[in-house]
């Protein structure tokens, strides 16, 4: 099975909460790597995402103490849509 990374930037311009997490995020660009892995057997390249790291930055302000959470890819899609509407969440 064939795994690639990309990298890119979302931006929010409300504050905003991740999946059942119960901490509100405040609005700005935040990092986002998204896994996808190939689909087989099909005609064509194609591939599907199948996991989301979300990049925070910590609670105190301190970039060595950053933090990232694990996601369904769904989970990140709904947050953009719930912040800006369906132009926001078209993220692959």
């Amino acid at each position: 099975m064939t795994i690639r990374t990309t990298t890119k930037s979302v931006t929010f311009i409300h504050p905003f909460v991740l999946g059942d997490l119960d901490e509100v995020f405040p609005p700005g660009a935040y990092g986002v790597e998204t896994d996808e892995e190939r689909v087989e057997g099909v005609a064509f390249i194609a591939f599907r995402r199948v996991s989301v790291v979300f990049h925070l930055p910590s609670r105190t302000g301190n970039p060595v103490l950053a933090r990232a959470i694990t996601m369904h890819p769904r989970e990140l899609d709904a947050a953009l849509l719930r912040d800006t509407g369906p132009a926001a969440a078209k993220t692959s």
